[in-house]
């Protein structure tokens, strides 16, 4: 196998890792509140992340007191926000809608960075956005169903989702605006361990999990959360992508949706309709179009 085709694979296994959490988020919104299941996803992550790092003799990053602000912020959005509004949504969302709407993340991140940032969009991305729209629309709307209704619990649930999508392009925003870029390596320690810091104090004076009734099937899926998509994934995505173009690697994004609504039809039983087909074709055009964008931008870079 030569390193252009294991980059593939190493980029696929990690992206069928990220589809995973989405069914696993709905076995642990069964069992554990939303901020104590992020507390524990980070506890168990951040000291394997830190003997990943001792390993590979990687230094902890030196920042100012500005880029520390922008750190806190990061972890804040893309690591307890995604975590805690997923899981929020999974209650009262089905998994295969939600991984149809987690697809769209390359398609918010362009728009979040249009909004912000004031970047022009090529005719691509434009059309990505479009069709991430169009996605999300025809899944929560659900026109497959009678009368295209759907209960208003289904709908919160969406939008919790799509909740989470926009924290986590607020990450790759945010992450722009440090001033002394951070190796994904120990910007993922430092991400996993501010994260324990925020959630652990809404999950002990709010949620009070102590309280709550035992639940190993919530404790086995966060233990899975931790270690395979969030440790295992990072580890497989940039092995991936140091042997393949970003735009390739952005392609492999792809397989999130692909890989959620699969999994929610095997392991949980979930139908697949109409809607979600529909909304997982138009995501996955719109991840393609994302990528084109991404490659026409590198071409230029380097004319």
């Amino acid at each position: 196998m030569n390193a252009r085709t294991t980059g593939y694979l190493f980029c696929a296994l990690a992206m069928v890792g990220v589809g995973s959490t989405v069914v696993i988020s709905k076995l642990i919104a069964a069992g554990l509140p939303p901020f104590t299941a992020t507390a524990l996803r980070f506890a168990l992550a951040f000291p394997v992340f830190v003997v990943v790092m001792r390993m590979r003799g990687a230094p902890w990053p030196k920042l100012d007191a500005r880029d520390q602000l922008w750190v806190i912020a990061q972890a804040g959005a893309g690591s307890v926000g995604y975590t805690v509004f997923l899981i929020s949504g999974l209650k009262l969302a089905s998994a295969a809608d939600a991984g149809v709407i987690t697809g769209t993340l390359p398609a918010v991140s362009a728009l979040v960075a249009m909004v912000a940032l004031g970047e022009r969009p090529g005719p691509a991305l434009l059309g990505a956005i479009a069709l991430a729209t169009t996605g999300v629309f025809i899944c929560t709307v659900r026109f497959d169903e009678v009368g295209g209704a759907r209960p208003a619990d289904a709908l919160i649930g969406g939008a919790l989702v799509f909740a989470a999508v926009f924290c986590e392009a607020l990450f790759i925003l945010l992450n722009r605006k440090l001033r002394v870029p951070v190796p994904p390596l120990q910007l993922s320690a430092l991400m996993t361990g501010i994260g324990f810091v925020v959630a652990i104090v809404p999950a002990l004076c709010i949620e009070r999990p102590w309280l709550r009734p035992f639940d190993p099937g919530a404790i086995a899926g966060v233990v899975y959360y931790a270690l395979v998509p969030t440790v295992g994934g990072f580890v497989l995505w940039y092995a991936g992508a140091a042997r393949i173009s970003g735009a390739e690697a952005g392609l492999m994004t792809a397989l999130v949706p692909v890989s959620s609504v699969a999994l929610a039809a095997w392991l949980l039983r979930e139908p697949i309709g109409a809607a979600q087909l529909g909304g997982m074709a138009c995501v996955l055009g719109a991840v393609v179009l994302a990528s084109l964008e991404g490659l026409v931008r590198a071409r230029r870079a380097n004319s």
